[in-house]
């Protein structure tokens, strides 16, 4: 079983760069992972995702901004944030799960860490 614990939130003015980081223990190279995020009074929606394959997909409000990468050996998945604009604010939720490819329904993982906020200025 995955537990994913999130780290690197915190709070910036617009224009600027995050890292958020996700320490996955009992993850290996058969699993999914992907970044989710659900601001205040919204439902959660997909940020950008690795598949089994490797397959990276992002959301269209983040592409080009938004980097997903992951340390298989560290068990780590990352999440550069840059031009960050207030409308990136919100919880930042680090998922993973065996679906072979499951875009960014986040119904399709199973295992889910506790969230890191992110909140950015105008």
């Amino acid at each position: 079983q995955v537990q994913p614990v999130e780290s690197g939130g915190g709070s910036v003015e617009a224009g600027g760069s995050l890292r958020l980081s996700c320490a996955a223990s009992g993850y290996t190279d058969q699993y999914s992972v992907g970044w989710f995020r659900q601001a205040l009074g919204k439902e959660r929606e997909g940020v950008a995702t690795i598949d089994r394959a490797g397959r990276v997909t992002y959301a269209d409000s983040v592409k080009g901004r938004f980097t997903i990468s992951k340390d298989n050996a560290e068990r780590t998945l990352y999440l550069q944030m840059n031009s960050l604009k207030p409308e990136d604010t919100a919880m930042y939720y680090c998922a993973a799960g065996r679906y072979y490819e499951p875009g960014l329904i986040g119904d399709r993982f199973p295992y889910w860490g506790q969230g890191t906020q992110v909140t950015v200025s105008s």
